[in-house]
């Protein structure tokens, strides 16, 4: 009876689901708000503290997976793949919040097309992470979609480091030495941007690693 009283008082195994699936919507939302950044204008001022709010609300969820872990009695995979997913997940929002920092520091507000595509990558990262984890809840049935969504987003992240290195490219060739300081600005958003796709990749690589445990 007290065993059973503990258990109906720990965190449910889908309750993990419900918080994997509510941090991814973070994500989405987060990557929305910095490609509206990307429009250049107001619309760096006006976005940026939303994607600050976003990475915000993702961090108290990884911390609500963080305390579940330590009191739920059965978790639906290993407790060391639970918190290295979260992390990484949550990796890549702290990195949009890094590139939307660095757009402001910089007072930047106007972007080149590569940056705005590179902007929408991370929003297509973003909805296709948000779409696999959640099928983690039945891996055996979801095994082919989760590895399709996770080689998806491998696909993005070889074209955003095409665009990233091409577009370097580009705006070495027209920069003048005068320049050099607002090359330096457009470098570090190129590089903040690109990274935030590693993150999705890195997080991609967890779950398949989740799979191959679990098949």
């Amino acid at each position: 009876m007290i065993f059973n009283l503990f258990r109906r008082l720990m965190p449910r195994e889908d309750d993990f689901f419900d918080m994997f699936a509510r941090h991814a919507d973070t994500v989405v939302r987060g990557a929305g708000e910095l490609r509206a950044m990307l429009d250049g204008g107001a619309a760096v001022q006006r976005h940026y503290p939303a994607v600050l709010g976003a990475e915000d609300d993702a961090d108290a969820i990884t911390r609500e997976v963080v305390q579940a872990v330590r009191h739920t009695f059965v978790t639906p995979f290993d407790r060391g793949d639970i918190q290295t997913l979260i992390s990484h997940m949550d990796d890549t929002i702290d990195q949009m919040k890094k590139a939307a920092k660095a757009i402001v520091l910089f007072e930047m507000t106007e972007f080149h097309d590569d940056a705005r595509r590179m902007g929408d990558a991370i929003q297509r990262c973003a909805g296709l992470l948000r779409e696999a984890v959640p099928l983690l809840s039945a891996i055996g049935t979801n095994v082919s979609r989760i590895n399709e969504l996770c080689e998806q987003i491998r696909h993005v992240e070889g074209e955003v480091d095409d665009i990233h290195d091409s577009g370097m490219t580009e705006l070495f060739r027209r920069s003048r030495p005068e320049d050099a300081l607002r090359f330096l600005a457009i470098r570090e958003v190129f590089d903040q941007l690109e990274k935030i796709v590693d993150r999705f990749d890195d997080a991609a690589n967890v779950i398949e690693g989740i799979v191959v445990e679990h098949v």
